[in-house]
């Protein structure tokens, strides 16, 4: 398990501190955990496949896709979740969002046109 947590965070291109910080742990620790100096807990793996969608399966026993599948609702709903974490301290991010809240049908009509016309222009350049 201890190298599927490491394969797991190259995949998600993110350093042992990143890892941490998203579950509450120091970097060190992940370093442990890593090489097999500490097993990693219940509580840690429950933390790891919320947090970065991954199949506990897979993180057990290395069977399986690495990644839990999700469709477009599921998507959404993590990413807001993200949005609302008490971690993300992304200020720009959660005015985007708020703005985006606040716009009406018809606003989201033009939102639509404006993105065709700019995958239009970009397919006219290839």
């Amino acid at each position: 398990m201890n190298k599927r947590l490491e394969e797991l965070r190259q995949a998600l291109g993110i350093s042992q501190e990143d890892l941490g910080a998203k579950i509450n742990l120091k970097r060190a620790a992940i370093s442990m955990y890593e090489t097999g100096k500490r097993n990693l807990s219940d509580r840690v793996i429950s933390d790891i496949c919320r947090e970065f969608n991954v199949n506990e399966i897979w993180l057990r026993t290395g069977e399986g896709e690495m990644f839990l599948k999700m469709d477009r609702e599921d998507e959404l709903a993590q990413w807001a979740g993200s949005l609302l974490s008490p971690n993300n301290d992304n200020e720009f991010m959660k005015k985007f969002v708020h703005m985006l809240s606040k716009l009406d049908a018809s606003d989201w009509d033009v939102l639509a046109k404006m993105a065709t016309l700019m995958a239009e222009d970009h397919n006219e350049k290839d």
